[in-house]
């Protein structure tokens, strides 16, 4: 099946959220289609055009944006003097909102990959009646026991370039404790020689430990992505991704209940790291207006042939889901 042919925006812009924040969007494909809104990963990676191809552009309203400090959203991370402190999930949360009221959207379709997904499905939980579908894949629900998974966990997987990693951390950090945390304050420091180690440090281990594509691999040669993605994914990482108390074994998880009534689909790599804690098998179970597709032979890349297929193949067939919600409010109005 393979992904949609290349498509430009026909519309796009820098949205005011605040806080000194314009976060940049665009739209593609059929301006009266099915609105779908796609969240990228990280946190921090920024949108990409390959995730325009995922939707039928004849079908769909294709909504992009690039996370606060991410992508062409501005002020971007990378820089020091950017405040972290006005980048957590409730500010994303507002920004969906803010980017969907601007574009005159009821309901749209929320995708989410990696971060992507976590992010969206809270937003489903806390804004069950603008979501019509979820489409999710390299899926994660922000616990604090998947960042143990990803750091300590994987360490025991990738040994020496655990040891790499910690090498880069004082001799005084607590290696049982948040090293993404320990990572973020090297990343904080007013020295531009720590940021710079720090940022390189943690983009080599998710390098090592992310199997993931050449074009994924080079973005990390960029400083200023390198520096942003770092300092973005260890923002989160280290603060529970600002989920709030309980969110140990998983907030997201938790509240999987209140996703009651939105129809949503899970496409997994059945190679996915992740997926040593179940985290896919048991949102699944814990929600059951939901669908588990499992692609054996793929990993955490939402790219992987058999994934594009699968989400493909998902987005063609929610094009032709009528939203009876929709339709039951228009007749009350």
């Amino acid at each position: 099946m393979g992904p949609y042919p290349e498509i430009e925006p026909y519309d796009q812009g820098m949205l005011d959220v605040g806080d000194g924040n314009l976060v940049y969007w665009e739209t593609c494909g059929n301006p009266q289609g099915k609105p779908a809104v796609m969240l990228h990963g990280g946190p921090g990676s920024g949108c990409t055009p390959g995730q325009r191809r995922f939707c039928d552009p004849a079908a769909y309203r294709i909504v992009l944006l690039d996370q606060r400090g991410c992508g062409r959203s501005t002020p971007h991370a990378s820089a020091y003097d950017t405040d972290m402190s006005v980048n957590t999930t409730d500010h994303l949360l507002a920004d969906l909102e803010l980017l969907r009221h601007h574009l005159g959207i009821e309901r749209w379709l929320v995708w989410g990959t990696s971060w992507g997904s976590v992010l969206a499905l809270r937003y489903a939980q806390t804004h069950p009646g603008v979501v019509s579908e979820l489409v999710l894949t390299g899926v994660a629900t922000g616990s604090n026991a998947e960042v143990t998974l990803l750091t300590h966990g994987l360490g025991r997987i990738f040994p020496q370039d655990f040891a790499r990693l910690l090498a880069e951390l004082p001799e005084d950090t607590d290696r049982t404790g948040n090293l993404a945390a320990a990572c973020n304050r090297l990343l904080e420091s007013p020295d531009p020689a720590v940021r710079e180690r720090a940022a390189r440090a943690w983009t080599d281990w998710e390098t090592a430990t992310i199997p993931a594509p050449p074009r994924s691999v080079a973005r990390y040669e960029d400083p200023a992505f390198r520096m942003g993605f770092a300092r973005t994914v260890t923002h989160y990482f280290g603060n529970d991704h600002f989920l709030g108390p309980g969110n140990d074994e998983g907030v997201v998880l938790r509240d999987a209940p209140l996703l009651r009534g939105i129809p949503g689909t899970l496409v997994q790599g059945g190679l996915d790291l992740g997926n040593l804690l179940g985290i896919a098998w048991r949102l699944h179970h814990a929600w059951p207006d939901s669908e588990l597709i499992v692609v054996d032979e793929a990993g955490h890349d939402f790219g992987a042939p058999g994934v594009v297929d699968a989400l493909v193949a998902v987005m063609d067939r929610y094009a032709r889901r009528e939203d009876t919600r929709t339709r039951q409010e228009a007749g009350r109005r």
